[in-house]
């Protein structure tokens, strides 16, 4: 074999070896990356989504597995058997906010969902006032928000014997097979609830949601 020929089988070669592991490499990079590479799940309110308030930015915590203690006071009973997750919000004052998605199996199945939260939410006051006779609660409904498959919108005021006064605005919604529960909480009464503002974050919300 002459040099010339020598040098071209030798190029074929390096040009081939190079391809390979080209492939190769891609190949590996394709496999080695994880289902949860993209986003996993529906996405989050960011806190400029929720309502303006008067005296604090708001801040936003970390998306975790699980249910945050402040919905269980009026959904602790639906919980069981769903996998869910929830981001936490907080101001430097005392407002506060959390929402909560799950992922179910159908359409179908989150559409009962929904409709058991929002009639445990309606519920709740009586719930709250049954167990603590120290503490009235009142609830009132803000109406259904013509977003994706829906929203409802409730709000819920306690007052202690003692003189505490709470306001929390909550609200569930639903696209598809997902749910959505968006809990914003503060001192006051309903004068103070943000309801218009609220219904703009629930409908950003479930906007999100897939």
């Amino acid at each position: 074999m002459s040099i010339r020929m020598q040098a071209r089988t030798q190029v074929r070669l390096t040009t081939a070896l190079i391809a390979l592991t080209v492939a190769s490499a891609t190949a590996a990079t394709v496999l080695a990356a994880p289902a949860g590479a993209a986003p996993r799940g529906p996405a989050f309110l960011s806190a400029s989504q929720l309502p303006p308030h008067p005296f604090s930015s708001w801040k936003a915590g970390k998306v975790t597995d699980g249910v945050p203690d402040e919905l269980r006071l009026c959904l602790d009973d639906v919980f069981p058997g769903y996998d869910s997750r929830y981001r936490p919000f907080h101001t430097d004052v005392d407002a506060s906010a959390r929402q909560l998605t799950i992922v179910t199996g159908t359409a179908a199945k989150a559409k009962a969902l929904a409709d058991r939260m929002n009639k445990e939410i309606r519920a709740c006051a009586g719930r709250i006032e049954a167990a603590d006779p120290e503490i009235e609660a009142t609830y009132r409904s803000y109406g259904s928000l013509p977003v994706e498959e829906g929203a409802r919108v409730h709000g819920l005021h306690t007052e202690a014997s003692w003189g505490a006064t709470d306001i929390r605005l909550l609200s569930v919604g639903r696209d598809g097979r997902t749910v959505t529960v968006v809990d914003w909480a503060q001192m006051g009464d309903f004068s103070d609830a943000p309801v218009k503002a609220f219904k703009k974050t629930t409908t950003t919300a479930v906007n999100k949601l897939y």
